[in-house]
């Protein structure tokens, strides 16, 4: 009882995420709402962030699990880069973020950390690579979209199994971004607020759109 009374009261983040790989490069969306239950806790939370110059990172689970990722993520990413004097690849820096996830479950915990990561990059040699990592550390290359394990993900998933395709550009990987999270906030109670699109390509990593989605009222005739 006392352990169902833990999983009720802590803040989780209903959250719509998508990572589209695209011909030059990788697409990265995410909303802005962030819940408790059936609560709106925030509606300018940003989900998909910039952690390095080369690295955009997104997650889904508990808020302040995910918060706290990213910035452990980014803290062990400057160390490595020291230790090395190199900066690591997509691809190392992915299995670095699986590894502490998996070693975080496994540590006894009366909250265990769950969470579940997209991470997007582009490595020394300009190419772009995504990689979604499971809540149980598992650490996946992915070769054309995924929504890891957010609330809006069924609505997303269908959308791009019927719109995506090889080689898309990045203007049009943009658009379809933003139309999978429209999709999903459409029918996902805990997704919303607003949505944020990120470009990783060779030129470096971009912003591509950031807005605040406002409730619109329609007369009935």
């Amino acid at each position: 009882m006392v352990d169902e009374d833990i999983k009720k009261s802590i803040l989780k983040s209903g959250t719509s995420l998508v990572g589209i790989v695209c011909k030059d490069g990788v697409i990265m969306a995410g909303d802005r709402r962030s819940t408790a239950g059936g609560m709106i806790m925030s509606k300018r939370s940003q989900k998909v962030v910039k952690i390095t110059d080369y690295l955009v990172v997104s997650g889904t689970g508990v808020a302040s699990d995910i918060d706290m990722n990213q910035r452990v993520f980014a803290a062990e990413l400057k160390l490595k880069e020291l230790k090395t004097r190199s900066r690591p690849t997509v691809k190392e820096a992915a299995s670095l973020v699986g590894m502490m996830i998996y070693r975080n479950i496994r540590t006894p915990s009366m909250i265990p950390s769950m969470v579940g990561l997209l991470v997007g990059g582009v490595n020394k040699d300009g190419t772009s690579e995504l990689y979604t990592i499971e809540p149980a550390g598992g650490v996946y290359l992915v070769e054309d979209y995924d929504a890891n394990f957010s609330s809006g993900m069924p609505y997303i998933l269908g959308l791009l199994e019927r719109k995506y395709k090889k080689d898309l550009s990045i203007k049009e990987g943009i658009e379809l971004a933003k139309e999978c999270i429209q999709a999903a906030i459409e029918r996902d109670a805990a997704s919303g607020n607003g949505i944020d699109v990120f470009s990783i390509t060779k030129e470096g990593i971009k912003h591509e759109i950031a807005e605040d989605l406002q409730p619109t009222f329609v007369k009935r005739q």
